[in-house]
């Protein structure tokens, strides 16, 4: 295993990397990532990040887990996943063809049908007070169904809290909700998602869709930006 960076990390370890039921793959505050020049990456990028927070096959593993959790408890329904642009959109592809290909082989099986709501709450790598609703089909069609909401990240859980009191509206049957990342924070008002595929610390992080003033989903990892990259790419 290559090792990541800097000298507090020399390996993933189970006393630095831990499974929780609850939060999903704890990332510790000193975990320090992996060096850049041992991934491929866009070579345009390279300037602006500090390091390889995530790999993508970590990524890939985790996220087939969490298809099993939800395949256990939401098997032998139909369900809408609402997936939340523009973020989650690889998390959500790779989630439902996970729950798709397990589907097929079990004997509870899973419909669904995709729907999507882009919700926008920062402004450069500061999260604003109000969440925006962009766009989306007629929420109302959510009435009385099983709802599944797939998010890239929850950082103050406060825009996550915003968008399921909007919802609520609508009567859904039943929202869960799946998170590939929540970020440890000061501001977090204890949101806690349903399914959780990492908790991270409060670091910005960019690649596998998640984006920087759009910038960076093209990144096949998930990454830390550096201030060199805040500062270039600040609108």
């Amino acid at each position: 295993m290559t090792e990541p960076r800097g000298k507090r990390q020399n390996i993933m370890t189970e006393n630095s990397i831990s499974l929780s039921t609850h939060n999903g793959i704890v990332i510790p505050d000193n975990w320090a990532g992996y060096n850049l020049d041992v991934f491929s990456l866009p070579s345009h990028y390279c300037e602006d990040l500090e390091c390889v927070f995530i790999p993508h096959g970590v990524i890939e593993d985790r996220t087939e887990r969490i298809a099993n959790e939800i395949m256990k408890d939401l098997g032998d329904n139909h369900i809408t996943v609402l997936c939340v642009l523009k973020g989650g959109y690889r998390f959500c592809t790779d989630l439902v063809e996970h729950i798709k290909n397990l589907s097929r082989n079990s004997e509870r099986f899973i419909s669904m049908r995709v729907d999507f709501i882009r919700l926008r709450s920062y402004c450069n790598d500061t999260c604003m007070d109000e969440m925006q609703i962009i766009g989306g089909d007629d929420l109302s069609k959510l009435s009385g169904k099983n709802v599944l909401i797939v998010e890239d990240i929850i950082s103050t859980g406060r825009t996550m809290s915003a968008l399921l009191s909007h919802l609520g509206k609508y009567n859904p049957k039943m929202v869960k909700v799946a998170s590939l990342l929540v970020k440890r924070s000061d501001s977090n008002n204890g949101f806690k998602p349903d399914y959780i595929g990492f908790e991270i610390p409060n670091k910005f992080v960019v690649g596998y869709a998640l984006d920087y003033n759009e910038h960076f989903r093209d990144l096949h990892h998930i990454c830390v930006i550096n201030e060199n990259g805040k500062l270039k790419y600040k609108v």
